[in-house]
């Protein structure tokens, strides 16, 4: 973990005086195991940060410090910055554009640098920053020439494909794969973070009646392959094989997680896979082979997105987190579970996600499971509203005392 000052010691011993947010006490009892405790903060469409684009640097500032110091009073210990929600950047990158979600308009710089002082800031509360990249997401509408002049894609129109209302770079074309990865790593060569952190975006999610028009890159970079979904595998395997092995060499100790979509194969496809329901298949319409990534210690931790309750009938969380514990066992790849803090007390998420006690159960089913090291929620917006109580109940039952991040 990065450096930790006073004050990060002082708001941790008061979130522990301070007891449950239900106001009861903290026990005094050993410090727990090393465990992760995160938080994701996603920045597309202002998501959760900034709450609008256009404030002054002092008011992005202080939102993205409260959101850090909301992670300190529930104590957690790790917070997933998105830094390059699509094709561009929270910090002065020679490779693509200051990100509209800041200032309203692509490439107008806001007036500081958002990644150096989010990874300032979170070490100084004793917090682990990791900068989430999503890699081939250009814009989440398919106009070109909303993006700003300067804009690689718009340069380069033969990497992006549109698709679903959205565009994106094309993971078939080497020189794509090559420019995507420097883009990254460009943040990883200049700030200290603790870790690389992808989501459950490589290839997009299937979109009824579309196509993902990849037949050129297929035609010119498939041979060999059985077909295009082989190849398309292989891609992203190539994504994730040479992006861990350069942040290796970047900077040495910076650990790679990815956050993929829980349901790696229905165990009606494969018998490998897990004894789900699900319309969404990682393996077979997203093109990532996340169980591999994690048998071959490709990455240092997958955080799969279980985000269904217990009893849900097509993919229960009951049966994946043991799915995925035995898919971790003896890999050397951590494993922490994504909790969908944002199901709870939304009305049209079902009974389930009504039970203020729903996440509290998670977290206790999963310590049946040695290879659990921890838990990461979705997202800081939720963290603050706390519409069920679900966070509260989940830091009463089970974070009473702060804890390490693993290492």
């Amino acid at each position: 973990m990065g450096r930790v000052s006073r004050r990060a010691f002082t708001l941790a011993a008061l979130a522990t005086l301070a007891g449950a947010p239900d106001g009861t006490a903290a026990p005094r009892r050993r410090d727990a195991a090393a465990e992760m405790r995160g938080m994701w903060v996603a920045t597309v469409a202002n998501r959760d940060w900034p709450s609008r684009p256009g404030l002054t640097p002092a008011e992005q500032r202080a939102e993205l410090a409260g959101l850090l110091d909301l992670a300190v009073r529930n104590r957690l210990n790790a917070v997933m910055f998105q830094v390059r929600p699509a094709a561009d950047a929270l910090w002065p990158s020679p490779y693509e554009p200051w990100s509209a979600f800041l200032t309203g308009t692509q490439g107008r710089d806001p007036g500081w640098n958002p990644l150096e002082t989010a990874v300032r800031e979170a070490h100084d509360r004793g917090l682990e920053l990791h900068a989430w990249f999503n890699p081939y997401r250009v814009a989440t509408h398919t106009d070109l020439t909303r993006l700003a002049p300067t804009h690689p894609a718009r340069l380069r129109p033969d990497w992006v494909v549109p698709y679903g209302g959205k565009l994106y770079y094309n993971p078939g074309l080497p020189e794509v794969r090559a420019f995507v990865q420097d883009a990254m790593l460009d943040a990883v060569r200049k700030y200290p973070v603790d870790a690389v952190h992808f989501d459950d975006y490589f290839y997009p999610y299937p979109v009824a009646g579309q196509v993902f028009d990849d037949d050129a890159a297929y035609d010119s970079h498939g041979g060999g392959f059985s077909g295009k979904a082989a190849w398309r595998r292989d891609n992203v395997d190539r994504l994730v094989l040479e992006m861990a092995a350069r942040i290796r060499r970047t900077r040495p100790g910076t650990r790679f997680g990815v956050s993929p979509f829980a349901v790696w194969r229905n165990a009606a496809t494969d018998p490998l896979g897990s004894d789900t329901r699900a319309g969404v298949q990682t393996y077979d319409d997203l093109h990532a082979d996340t169980r591999r990534w994690v048998r071959e210690h490709w990455i240092d931790y997958i955080c799969p997105q279980v985000y269904w309750n217990i009893g849900f009938a097509a993919a229960d969380y009951a049966t994946l987190v043991p799915w995925w514990a035995e898919v971790a066992r003896g890999t050397g790849t951590r494993l922490y579970v994504g909790e969908a803090l944002y199901r709870a007390g939304d009305p049209a998420q079902g009974a389930a996600w009504q039970d203020p006690a729903e996440l509290s159960r998670h977290l206790a089913l999963a310590r049946r499971h040695p290879q659990v090291r921890g838990h990461v929620y979705f997202a800081a917006r939720d963290v603050a509203a706390d519409r069920a109580g679900a966070m509260a109940r989940v830091v009463a039952d089970h974070y009473r005392r702060p804890a390490r991040p693993p290492r």
